[in-house]
């Protein structure tokens, strides 16, 4: 699942296509993008629509029009997007919709396993969903380590679930959660209600680091993952303990584990983060 820096890095791909153009055809090819809502009529709502702003919050791409309206959309496993400069868009089976804008470039939303979703808000209904929904930014200033311990403070679940928890941390996923805990040299299966204070601290710096390596790397390509332009991210190639298990530890040589955490495969190194 595309996490913050691969929907960021998708965010700042697209951005300077779709920014201040208006939505002169959109056509949704796949009910489910959209339910319960109908497909046609949210279509049709989003028709002369222009984009004001495109921003993200956590896992979502926000696409703010000058209505003040919000269209909301989860990347989900598999979704994304591509761009076609007036030419058109190659066949494609997994378009599931297409956007043409104002200057003819198309903008197409594609994915495979059909579970990214889109969710056309009212203006009064933007951020309350968000809000309700989402925790800080991790590279936001309101981050902080205290304000972290403050979200882990009584937790009884390990603290890799916390932190999958989108109500603790905004964006972080399977994969980076991993290199987080890694860098941070915390047991992924410790509650997270007892990690004292330099642990937090640790943890606070690990998350940053590891989702500003991310970013630095236009995000990971496991599978789907692309950028609009049909790039690969290269993160992949940097993971210290994600999809290494087997692997010797890059700190201290020791073969990577794998268990379980919040029902998701978790690998950690069992001498650095005992």
């Amino acid at each position: 699942m595309p996490e913050l820096p691969e929907v960021e890095t998708v965010r700042l791909r697209l951005a300077p296509a779709v920014v201040g153009r208006r939505l002169e055809q959109v056509e949704i090819r796949d009910s489910r993008l959209t339910r319960p809502e109908d497909p046609l009529v949210v279509a049709a709502e989003l028709l002369g629509e222009r984009v004001a702003a495109l921003e993200r919050r956590g896992k979502y791409l926000i696409f703010r029009f000058e209505s003040g309206r919000g269209l909301l959309v989860h990347l989900r496993m598999t979704g994304g997007f591509r761009l076609a400069a007036g030419n058109g868009l190659p066949d494609d089976p997994y378009v599931r919709a297409v956007v043409t804008l104002d200057d003819g470039s198309d903008v197409a939303y594609r994915d495979v396993r059909r579970f990214g979703t889109w969710q056309l808000l009212e203006p009064h209904e933007v951020e309350p969903f968000l809000r309700a929904r989402l925790g800080e930014e991790p590279l936001g200033r309101r981050f902080t380590a205290r304000a972290l311990g403050e979200r882990l403070a009584g937790r009884r679940a390990p603290v890799k679930a916390a932190l999958l928890d989108q109500r603790t941390i905004a964006g972080m996923g399977n994969i980076y959660v991993d290199e987080a805990l890694w860098r941070a040299r915390i047991h992924p299966l410790r509650p997270g209600g007892q990690l004292d204070r330099d642990e937090i601290k640790r943890l606070h710096r690990a998350v940053r680091r590891a989702l500003e390596a991310g970013l630095a790397r236009q995000g990971a390509t496991i599978r789907n993952y692309a950028t609009p332009d049909g790039e690969a991210g290269a993160m992949q190639h940097e993971f210290k303990v994600y999809g290494r298990a087997g692997e010797p530890c890059p700190r201290c040589g020791t073969p990577i584990e794998k268990t379980r955490a919040g029902g998701r495969g978790t690998r950690y190194c069992p001498n650095c983060q005992r």
